[in-house]
């Protein structure tokens, strides 16, 4: 861990990150879809100099339950078009996508991926999951999702046959030379070849080796495959939040789990998410975080706490207390911990609204500017996190009154960049750039 603290500005849903964060009065549903939008949280978040913008992603509509169509604002334009375009109006900041390995082939993602590092000089990242739910089978010719642990299986492949790929051409084979006609020296070009439990793949890329040789590879979750693909492959990690004990746990086990893998200890870089809601005082902090908790609507809870603990609540009243009972299972969704099931099994029967804002609230840092900033270097010196994926609850608000009020602190106190280098992506987060095949 460094003094410095890397930021990934975190945009999940257009709307914001809380599920109704949409209705906020500062967000604008009208143009969720626009380039102006999209365009403001960017360059907002370059303003901020963070490190990277990550999208989030999934290859589904979530109408498992009525409220979410009803009252959940999760529509989601492709990430890699959206970064290609902001690539254009951003000029430092990172740019990573959502990648499932679960719905996709490695050579789609490689040419992405190194199109898009091209075209913004080097500042192309991917987020690895394996994908979750029955829905997004059901748009990719399954009924039901690939079993977990075969998930990871494959993502550790699709890993594999990604950076094979984009290894096709040593750094110098495309030449282009008009003077003597050559293109490409036929040395440099590789093919692949790969053949693999999940993937025949022969390659060799149609475009050139990208500026960071690998662009960054963001993994997250908690499950205990997951973890071990983290340790193995990633170069930094995003994963729940929590107390500093917490994060501190996490740190360790992950890192003793990368030199278990032929790692140094500190070859991932840790990011836990961290969701501030930011106020003149502390009690205006407070009130916003609960005027954002009242927006959403009692069928929405209902059903966000029922997919959160397995069980059934639909028809009951969110202000009467229910004894808990797991329903439907839900191991091959996810497999990272569950904290509102722990608490229910700890404390005895709770109202649906007491689960719903108790899980909203843990994830929440509430407080001023200086305030948030203290905890941020709480996490990071006594957690030993490297950095914060940070979400907001509501967009584009929440992201302008983090840059206005949070930054600025950590800024003061030397614990975030002031400005921007030339280094790419890989190199902020103090990754070498990875050399082609002939100079390995």
């Amino acid at each position: 861990m460094s003094d410095r603290i890397l930021l990934g500005a975190f945009a999940f849903h257009p709307g914001g990150a809380h599920v109704t964060g949409w209705r906020h009065p500062s967000s604008r549903p009208a143009e969720h879809l626009s380039i102006r939008h999209h365009r403001h949280i960017a360059q907002t978040a370059e303003r901020g100099v963070f490190d990277t913008l990550f999208l989030a992603d999934g290859l589904y509509f979530w109408d498992r339950y009525p409220s979410g169509v009803d009252h959940y604002g999760a529509l989601r334009p492709e990430p890699f078009t959206l970064l290609a375009a902001l690539s254009q109006v951003t000029s430092r900041i990172g740019l990573a996508a959502t990648v499932s390995t679960t719905y996709n082939e490695p050579y789609h993602v490689a040419r992405t991926l190194a199109s898009l590092d091209h075209l913004s000089g080097g500042r192309a990242a991917w987020n690895l999951v394996t994908s979750r739910y029955d829905e997004e089978a059901r748009n990719f010719g399954g009924d039901t999702h690939i079993d977990h642990s075969r998930r990871y299986e494959r993502g550790r492949e699709f890993v594999d046959v990604v950076n094979g790929l984009l290894d096709s051409w040593d750094d110098d084979a495309i030449v282009a030379d008009p003077a003597s006609g050559v293109f490409a020296h036929r040395d440099g070009l590789h093919r692949l070849d790969h053949e693999g439990e999940f993937f025949r793949v022969r390659g060799p890329l149609n475009i050139a080796r990208p500026p960071q040789g690998h662009p960054l590879l963001f993994q997250a979750g908690g499950s205990e495959s997951g973890l071990e693909l983290a340790a193995n492959t990633a170069d930094a990690v995003f994963t729940r939040g929590g107390s500093t004990a917490d994060v501190r746990r996490f740190v360790d086990d992950l890192r003793a789990r990368a030199v278990r893998h032929g790692r140094s200890a500190d070859a991932v870089k840790i990011m836990p998410s961290v969701m501030p809601v930011v106020g003149e005082t502390a009690a205006d902090a407070r009130a916003e975080a609960d005027a954002i908790l009242a927006l959403t609507p009692d069928a929405l809870i209902l059903e966000d706490v029922s997919h959160q603990i397995g069980q059934d609540l639909s028809g009951r009243d969110v202000d009467v207390p229910f004894d808990y009972a797991e329903e439907f299972d839900t191991s091959n969704e996810t497999r990272s911990p569950k904290p509102a099931v722990d608490r229910l099994l700890a404390d005895g029967p709770a109202t649906p609204r007491d689960v719903y804002a108790w899980s909203y609230r843990r994830s929440l840092l509430t407080g001023t500017g200086p305030e948030i900033a203290d905890r941020f270097e709480e996490l990071a010196d006594d957690g030993g996190a490297d950095g914060f994926i940070v979400q907001f609850p509501y967009l584009p608000g929440g992201i302008d009154r983090f840059v206005d009020h949070v930054v600025p602190e950590l800024q003061r106190r030397g614990r975030t960049a002031t400005a921007y280098d030339d280094r790419t992506l890989r190199e902020r987060f103090d990754h070498p750039r990875v050399p082609d095949r002939a100079h390995r």
